[in-house]
């Protein structure tokens, strides 16, 4: 396989086996690449057959993208039986394989958010509770409880607030509602195949031995039930690689553990650490004025990201009284670019919604 094209990490990134791997890579530093080549090269030179390769992303839309670009990689034939999913779908697959294992009939419904607020409206309802922002709370705890691998039992006895007790009441009535009705929710996805692998020593081996090397995307964005997940299929076999950003974690507010990613070597005996640095996407002026701003960062694992792009212009930066003068502000910068007949194509415009 011609790895060429790869600067000298990524290279070391596509072709380490042997021990977990963690890829620390930076922004614009061609880390989807990495993941395809890197299973097209575990197929090819390692000599994995696509069906015992699993690829896990965060969203539907990345996990597309990553088997068109795996396609454009290998030959369709050599992938056959690749699975490349999110980490809900590959818990729902599981499910509907084990689902007598799990205590579920074929068939089982799954609750949406909106399903699931509804449920426990009315349970609430029989405690005299309509307030909507109190069952958006407790539908938030619950689901943290369960990204946290908590069970409705365990989460009753840690309960000692009034406002946490009456959420863990309601997590026991919702739990059984979900049993009786045959039905999961969304955070079970997960929460049921970590249980089921947890207590069926058999079933784990089975998936161990299906799986025989995982791979995992964005593992910075990763909860708690997650990272037990990815721990269950692989503490046997090391065989496994997750590439991840401690400077682009943004979901602690819906449940992610920037601690998976910075403990990973901890938790992962021989993990072999690879730090992809090179940007291909922006001037070092640009990545100065970012990295100036991360580094305020207390928890992080520390990068240096640099370019051969060149220096590039300087970052601008302008303060406006409110709204209207920074709209006024910006129309005017780009009369000025229409004026000296910049191409507006080049021009972007972000805003905070």
């Amino acid at each position: 396989m011609d790895l060429n094209r790869f600067n000298p990490r990524q290279r070391k990134a596509i072709t380490h086996v042997g021990s977990p791997l963690l890829v620390l890579a930076g922004a614009g530093s061609g880390k989807t690449s990495v993941i395809t080549h890197k299973i097209a090269w575990l197929i090819q030179e390692a000599g994995i057959p696509a069906r015992h390769i699993t690829a896990v992303t965060f969203t539907n839309k990345a996990s597309r993208e990553m088997r068109e670009r795996i396609g454009n990689v290998a030959p369709k034939d050599q992938i056959r039986g690749l699975t490349v999913s999110t980490f809900h779908t590959f818990g729902l697959n599981l499910l509907r394989r084990e689902a007598r294992h799990a205590g579920l009939k074929s068939g089982f419904s799954i609750l949406d958010a909106e399903d699931a607020k509804s449920v426990l409206a009315d349970l609430l309802k029989r405690e005299s509770i309509e307030d909507r922002d109190i069952i958006s709370s407790v539908q938030h705890t619950i689901s943290n409880w369960k990204n946290d691998g908590l069970a409705p039992e365990k989460a009753q006895i840690q309960a000692s607030d009034p406002q946490s007790v009456l959420a863990a009441s309601a997590y026991v009535e919702y739990d059984r509602y979900l049993k009786a009705c045959n039905a999961v929710d969304f955070d079970d996805l997960i929460l049921r195949p970590v249980e089921l692998l947890r207590s069926n020593p058999d079933l784990l081996g089975k998936w161990q031995s299906k799986i025989r090397y995982l791979l995992v995307d964005e593992y910075q964005d990763t909860n708690g039930i997650q990272y037990e997940l990815v721990k269950l299929l692989t503490q046997i076999s090391g065989a496994l690689t997750i590439v991840g950003d401690d400077d682009q974690s943004i979901y602690s507010w819906r449940g992610a553990e920037i601690q998976n990613i910075l403990e990973f070597e901890k938790n992962f005996l021989n993990t072999k650490v690879i730090k992809l640095e090179q940007n291909y996407r922006s001037t070092q002026h640009i990545l100065n004025a970012a990295v100036s701003l991360i580094n305020n960062n207390e928890d992080r694992l520390g990068k240096e990201i640099w370019s051969d792009i060149g220096q590039g212009n300087k970052v601008q930066i302008f303060s406006y009284f409110d709204g209207i003068a920074e709209a006024v502000g910006i129309s005017d910068i780009i009369e000025k670019k229409i004026l000296n007949k910049y191409n507006l194509n080049n021009i972007f415009i972000l805003v905070r919604a």
